[in-house]
């Protein structure tokens, strides 16, 4: 029975696909396994080059030298609010700029500190209702909140539970969702991760799942594994998560934990070698190498974004021999285990991104810059962080090029 089924359902999809338009370019198959939707793509996708998307910059804020207030040490989050202005954490500073639609300066928010609307490791931004912008304040364990003027306008409590907070993303209900790990400092770490949402009401938990094996819980030593399996999330429009480890090319759609749709397609599984291994150790210290190691395999992809026409993006993986020598100086000398996920996130990634419409079908890539990790999407604009050879940090705007409505539904 459902063997018949399933059979039933690549007709369905195959019959679909012969009825003309984006869907006749598009060969994989829809089938249903126990219920779930199964979107498996082959390598091509539908893009024509004629309908292919591409991205040009759009703006461009920072200095290397001059006004303070266009230089950033490290930025910890971008978000936009209804007028287009740019917010910006930067983290070595413990506050935030912002920045008027056409990139000039306009004034900064808080302050490094303990008192009302002060910060300490601050690391997420997200756009609340009404333009209210909430602050993830781990330092001071709460979510600091200011009116668009930039004025305090309160916060409320946070909880871990003696977890580390790896990652956080901005949901689309203007809250903040954070991936929790167990503290090494445990007498028994738990082997089991959290996504969490944070609100003014407490602390809900969306999803939990097995622990990555990017760094270990010091049983018996620290160390810090580049390119290990681990998980890769994101929120979509709708509240659902997106959901993979990235050993494999396979994304889940979970409403309320519930797997419903998972998309799949086929990727070359690469050794990482002896060879590339040492041209990224060879820059360590000797205390370095010895809490460095590396995954067998590169992984699948390196992140996740959804995107216009809730399309969804995913980040192929950049290999060691590509890394300039300040960032592989950066890696060499990572120490808090709160900024391991999101750095060597944003220094593994490659400019290549696949794009899947909203059903899951692959449309085709889209190259972005080389060593630009986007944060967030509005419209046809995306708005992310470059860094140049030295690895300054700039905060860049792409625009889409293309129909936005081709081959997305």
């Amino acid at each position: 029975m459902e063997s018949q089924r399933r059979s039933i359902v690549v007709l369905l999809a195959w019959t679909v696909a012969a009825c003309g338009g984006e869907e006749s370019r598009w060969a994989g198959t829809i089938t249903d396994s126990a219920g779930v939707t199964i979107v498996s793509s082959p390598a091509e996708g539908i893009w024509t080059e004629a309908d292919r998307w591409t991205v040009e910059e759009d703006l461009k804020i920072g200095v290397v030298e001059g006004d303070p207030e266009y230089q950033f040490g490290e930025i910890g989050g971008i978000t936009v609010d209804s007028r287009g202005r740019i917010f910006v954490l930067d983290v070595q500073a413990q506050h935030i700029r912002v920045f008027l639609p056409e990139g000039e300066y306009e004034q900064t928010i808080g302050r490094r500190g303990g008192g009302p609307g002060e910060l300490d490791d601050a690391r997420c931004l997200a756009m609340g209702t009404a333009d209210t912008l909430l602050v993830l304040d781990l330092g001071n364990g709460r979510i600091n909140r200011y009116a668009p003027n930039g004025s305090s306008i309160g916060s409320y409590r946070t909880a871990f539970e003696g977890r580390y907070a790896l990652l956080s993303r901005s949901t689309p209900s203007g809250g903040i969702a954070v991936w929790l790990r167990s503290s090494v400092f445990q007498e028994k770490p738990e082997r089991t991760d959290r996504i969490v949402v944070l609100s003014s009401g407490g602390t809900d938990t969306l999803f939990t799942f097995p622990s990555g094996k990017t760094f270990s819980l010091g049983e018996p030593s620290f160390w810090v594994m580049f390119y290990a399996p681990e998980a890769v999330w994101e929120i979509t429009g709708d509240s659902k998560l997106l959901f993979g480890v990235n050993d494999q090319y396979r994304i889940g759609f979970y409403d309320s934990a519930e797997l419903e749709r998972v998309i799949e397609k086929p990727f070359e599984k690469l050794a990482i070698t002896d060879a590339k291994e040492f041209h990224l150790a060879h820059s360590l210290t000797p205390r370095g190498r010895e809490l460095t190691r590396f995954g067998e395999f590169y992984p699948a992809f390196n992140d996740i974004i959804t995107g216009p026409s809730e399309t969804i993006w995913v980040q192929h993986v950049r290999p060691v021999s590509e890394l300039s020598d300040a960032e592989r100086e950066t890696l060499g000398t990572l120490s808090l285990i709160q900024r391991i996920i999101t750095t060597l996130r944003d220094f593994h990634g490659a400019p290549d991104w696949d794009v899947f419409d909203a059903e899951g079908r692959y449309l085709g890539v889209v190259a972005m810059p080389e060593r630009f990790a986007p944060k967030i999407f509005r419209g046809d604009k995306i708005y992310g962080v470059w860094r140049d050879n030295l690895n300054v940090q700039y905060v860049v705007r792409l625009r889409i090029l293309g129909d936005l409505g081709v081959g997305a539904t």
